[in-house]
């Protein structure tokens, strides 16, 4: 009778294994809205956490309170990193009016905002006339030229580090940069610190809510309309080809120049290319690692490849990981890896090579669905 019992049993259960429907499109983009809100809640609360550290150094000038801001900065870069997956196909992020440019642009001209090594009294904060308000930064950035930036992870970045003028560590900002009677203009240091910050949270704030669940919001049209199934895959593309290997990497390789790696106050490229290459697994995978370590797991793109093309799915899969474990390879710091006869080059041209494999394989992934022309190069 036992037998019987757990041969039953095993049949069933294969039955229902057999049965089981492939993900449908619908499920895939209601999965992709949740793990799109839980990627933005995170980076928010890393956020949050840095301004909070920035705060309290603000109030009282420490090393420690640098250090912990200058921490609380890094942690939220890794969460943050990973949702540029979510752009390129004019989203909230970078639509129109979309905030990604206040956030995230680079490369940064240092002095437009702060003193540098050649320069100590350039830059908005040595300029008493300019006001230090949300409006008036957002306002300056980007004008007058692409580098002119005034806001956003790398501002903040620059004024918690500093230049990086050392060839195997970070920027080495002064605490006394900060402190009044220490340094020129160290109130306005602080409170420009400060509103940048703030400026950031916010900005993050407002794109959690719109992708937050169970609202009129971009989200909820989104997720309706099974077009956004090709926009999913054609940013990904873009930002595995035409971003991360090319705008993020290659130029770098090319230039070998510090002034064209992504966070070269801190020295954290080598993570933001990883953070880049994880969020293009998230989504294909649909599956993401939240900051507290728990997984939100669902059907991504690589189910619907899968039910059309299971070798297609396989292998994109492998070239995926093979571009994640590459970038994760790559030493630091970066400035020093990107150099010709460096030891770490052959491994940032590696992580070329992956995620160009990658793109290909992204593009035979599209066919797949039916998506005839995958476009894998940076918008005009």
């Amino acid at each position: 009778m036992r037998l019987t019992a757990l041969a039953a049993l095993f049949s069933a259960t294969l039955s229902c294994t057999a049965l089981a429907a492939p993900a449908t499109p619908a499920q895939v983009l209601k999965h992709y809205g949740e793990l799109v809100h839980a990627s933005y809640a995170d980076t928010l609360d890393g956020a949050r956490k840095l301004q909070a550290a920035v705060d309290a150094f603000v109030a009282a000038p420490s090393q420690d309170g640098l250090l912990a801001a200058r921490k609380a900065w890094l942690a939220a870069r890794e969460q943050y990193g990973q949702t540029e997956a979510f752009r390129f196909y004019g989203g909230p992020i970078d639509g129109t009016d979309g905030p990604e440019g206040r956030i995230n642009a680079w490369p940064m001209d240092e002095a437009y905002v702060d003193g540098v090594a050649n320069a100590p009294t350039a830059g908005i904060i040595n300029k008493p006339e300019v006001a230090i308000t949300a409006d008036a930064l957002s306002a300056l950035n980007e004008k007058d030229g692409e580098e002119n930036i005034s806001t956003g992870w790398h501002a903040i970045e620059f004024l918690l580090w500093g230049q990086d003028l050392s060839a195997d560590g970070p920027g080495q900002r002064s605490v006394e940069d900060f402190v009044d009677g220490k340094a020129a203009n160290a109130d306005r240091r602080r409170h420009y610190l400060k509103v940048v910050t703030d400026l950031l949270v916010a900005d993050l704030a407002g794109l959690e809510q719109a992708w937050a669940p169970g609202q009129k919001n971009f989200r909820a049209r989104f997720v309706a309309d099974t077009g956004s199934l090709a926009k999913i895959v054609s940013a990904i593309g873009i930002l595995s080809r035409g971003e991360l290997a090319g705008e993020r990497i290659e130029v770098a390789l090319d230039s070998q120049s510090q002034e064209d790696e992504h966070s070269c106050f801190s020295d954290n490229t080598h993570r933001d290319i990883v953070a880049n290459a994880k969020g293009i697994q998230n989504v294909w995978r649909g599956q993401y690692v939240r900051a507290d370590g728990s997984t939100l797991g669902g059907p991504g793109i690589r189910d619907l490849v899968a039910a059309r093309d299971a070798a297609v799915a396989k292998k994109v899969d492998q070239q995926i990981a093979a571009s994640v474990s590459a970038a994760e390879a790559i030493p630091a710091p970066f400035d020093q890896a990107i150099l010709a006869g460096s030891a770490g080059r052959g491994k940032v041209e590696a992580t070329v090579v992956a995620l160009k494999s990658q793109t290909e394989g992204l593009v035979e992934a599209a066919r797949a669905l039916g998506i005839k022309r995958l476009n894998t190069a940076l918008p005009e």
